[in-house]
C-alpha cells in the first residue's frame, strides 16, 4: 500500500499501525506528535490505529539544542 509520511510517498505491507511506523524511524521512545490524515492522535492509541492505503501520516519530533 501506498501512505504519505511527512510528505513523501512511502510503500508498506499491509496491517501496520501508527506505532509500527515509529518503531521503524526508530522514534518509538521520543516525544512526538503524529497527525493522522489531519488529526492529532493521542499517544495511547498509537497501537491501536491501522495504516490504510491513501492514508497521510505527520510525524513531529522534538531536537533539543542550543
Amino acid at each position: 500500500m501506498r501512505i504519505q509520511i511527512n510528505g513523501k510517498i512511502t510503500n508498506l505491507e499491509e496491517n501496520v499501525t501508527v506505532e509500527q511506523i515509529l518503531t521503524h524511524y526508530g522514534l518509538e521512545q521520543r516525544i512526538v506528535v503524529v497527525e493522522h490524515n489531519e488529526i492529532i492522535l493521542d499517544r495511547a492509541s498509537y497501537a491501536h490505529t491501522p495504516i490504510m492505503d491513501g492514508d497521510r501520516i505527520e510525524i513531529v519530533h522534538f531536537v533539543g539544542g542550543g
